[in-house]
């Protein structure tokens, strides 16, 4: 599929997630576009940055997926391998940036790995 052009859209979309290293759900997206941007337009946009290996997506405790920027990736496939937090208190969901050492079993191809740790954030601790 791939983003094939650049527009104004797209670019705010790509901001939200430079300006933080937290993970983003659709709703929180849209929420911070203040209905600027439309639904469709929004999902349509996330599954072509994630063709494109631009960002990645991951199921959290209550089965929502969330969107994080890649590192390394392309549109030949996702090969960042890390794991992702999320708090019980407050809700974030954060990518480590520490990659994971995956097993190679003998007669297997591993594509890709999913790890949701979860706990308390260092702010949700004290």
């Amino acid at each position: 599929m791939g983003v094939v052009r650049k527009t104004k859209h797209l670019e705010q979309l790509l901001q939200v997630f430079r300006q933080s290293s937290d993970a983003k759900s659709a709703s929180m997206l849209l929420e911070s576009f203040n209905a600027e941007i439309n639904k469709s337009t929004v999902y349509r946009m996330l599954e072509k940055l994630e063709d494109d290996g631009v960002i990645h997506s991951f199921l959290t405790m209550n089965q929502v997926r969330f969107y994080a920027l890649c590192n390394g990736c392309s549109s030949g496939g996702h090969v960042d391998s890390h794991a992702h937090f999320q708090c019980t208190t407050c809700k974030r969901v954060t990518c480590f940036q520490e990659e994971l050492d995956l097993p190679k079993p003998q007669n297997v191809r591993i594509t890709s790995a999913h790890v949701l740790l979860s706990g308390q954030c260092a702010s949700c601790l004290v």
